[in-house]
């Protein structure tokens, strides 16, 4: 696999730069403490510009999820049929992250708990970078 490329287009930047270190990075509003979500310059909420980010653990639980059986196109690494996930976080405001989650034996469901750990997967020899959710062995049934 080629080295990771850090893909941040702007106010993003930290977040793929955590992610290339196995981190996950999300941004908080240093007037208001507002989370913010996609990353942003100024806060829509108090329209301060100083934003800071904070480490926050790879944690929370499903808010949505679906079964794909189409690759579209995306990594090899990524079989298929895949299960994407739109995961709420416990620490941050309750920011909801998109991934992926580990086939397992269990299904997926709306409320049970994940935790994610960063991945490349190369595609056109590029690693890109990702969420790879779990699910906890001690989640109990959905909310």
């Amino acid at each position: 696999m080629r080295s990771q490329t850090v893909k941040g287009i702007g106010a993003d930047g930290e977040y793929w730069a955590a992610l290339a270190q196995g981190k996950l990075k999300m941004q908080q509003c240093d007037g208001c403490g507002q989370w913010n979500w996609p990353a942003v310059w100024r806060c829509g909420e108090c329209g301060g510009w100083a934003q800071s980010w904070h480490e926050v653990q790879p944690h929370g639980r499903i808010y949505s999820w679906t079964r794909s059986w189409y690759d579209f196109g995306g990594p090899r690494d990524l079989p298929v049929p895949y299960v994407s996930v739109v995961v709420e976080l416990d620490g941050a405001g309750g920011k909801r992250l998109l991934g992926t989650l580990e086939v397992g034996e269990r299904e997926p469901a709306i409320g049970l708990a994940v935790t994610a750990r960063p991945r490349a997967d190369e595609f056109e020899g590029e690693a890109l970078l990702s969420l790879r959710w779990s699910l906890d062995a001690s989640a109990g049934e959905g909310r």
